[in-house]
């Protein structure tokens, strides 16, 4: 699907099934307002779903995974193998990612971007490769436009694709050395602040190395990241057919931000999983209007914080979905002050 012919479906929250939901949550069998934010998300899943009890059993996690030419200048802790020795570990079921969403119930989609080293034989990881990582952007462009363009176009597809599998609520993940830098670039620009505000350790870097990572932001005049384009497709191909999308942390707020300016109203469909220990995270869930469920200092990626936070959503849905009603139930009710 061309990213215009998607951005033109995507639809604001459905207020008729909110109503209901909102109804509903109030007649069961607790006091209103008793099970906190719980409440309130599951009135915004049916707003999103435009289901009045919605069911979100077919859970995912799209893990994209891209190297970045900025990597060059020593602005990660960790060489540029490393993505696809992650990526690899990601398909051999080893990684942090793969043990929560087993825990949770989720599936893992690995999908290479545009890994720079070669990856062995891995039936479960899609190549959708845009290039072999994209360029330096001290230097150069990051990526031409056309490559923007499919980077958020081949995001779309993946997630049009797992729709076709069953897909109720939807997680970003990301792998890619040089990564945060990249998305430091993409939320100062966005967010409108400074690189020194949004640039944090990432993969635990030393104190001077993290000024010459914002010193590498400043410089910079086009960014970008395969991966973290990849994601905004996702966002936009998931809000446009109604599914949820739980944030992860840093990268994936880059990649919200980018598909909020192409489609404002692809924010409604966003909740943020967890809340980072990179400081841009903070920066990029303020312009984005959200809390997050989870604080846990996580900062590893790879979608671990959405992907914890999932079972809290599936929760308050399900709260909305099974739990009685005090008519249900055959339990009395507080007396009606009027």
């Amino acid at each position: 699907m061309a990213y215009q012919d998607c951005l033109r479906i995507i639809g604001p929250l459905e207020r008729r099934s909110m109503e209901v939901a909102r109804r509903r949550q109030m007649a069961l069998t607790k006091p209103p307002g008793s099970l906190g934010r719980l409440e309130e998300l599951s009135v915004l899943l049916a707003g999103m779903t435009g289901q009045t009890r919605p069911r979100l059993d077919r859970k995912a996690v799209i893990v994209m995974a891209a190297d970045h030419g900025v990597a060059a200048e020593g602005v990660s802790a960790y060489p540029t193998e490393v993505t696809a020795q992650m990526v690899a570990n990601f398909a051999r079921g080893g990684a942090a990612i793969n043990v929560l969403a087993r825990a949770a119930g989720v599936r893992v989609v690995t999908v290479d971007m545009g890994v720079r080293a070669p990856l062995g034989e891995f039936p479960n990881v899609r190549s959708l490769r845009v290039g072999p990582g994209t360029r330096n952007f001290l230097h150069e462009p990051a990526m031409t436009r056309q490559e923007a363009l499919l980077t958020i176009e081949t995001g779309i597809a993946v997630a049009l694709e797992e729709r076709s599998r069953g897909l109720d609520l939807v997680a970003t993940g990301d792998m890619g050395i040089g990564n945060t830098t990249a998305a430091s670039a993409i939320i100062a620009v966005l967010a409108g602040c400074t690189p020194v505000q949004v640039t944090g350790p990432g993969t635990g870097l030393e104190p001077a190395r993290i000024t010459q990572k914002a010193q590498a932001v400043d410089v910079l005049s086009k960014v970008g990241g395969f991966e973290i384009g990849g994601l905004a497709g996702v966002i936009l191909g998931a809000a446009a057919h109604r599914i949820p999308v739980v944030l992860d942390g840093f990268i994936a707020g880059a990649a919200a931000l980018l598909a909020v300016r192409l489609a404002p109203e692809a924010g409604a469909f966003l909740i943020a999983g967890h809340r980072s220990a990179e400081p841009g995270h903070r920066i990029a869930l303020k312009a984005l209007e959200l809390e997050p469920l989870l604080d846990l200092d996580l900062r590893l990626g790879e979608g671990t914080g959405a992907v914890l936070a999932m079972p809290l959503v599936e929760a308050a849905a399900r709260i909305l979905d099974e739990m009685a009603t005090f008519e249900e139930a055959g339990v009395s009710d507080r007396p009606d002050p009027a």
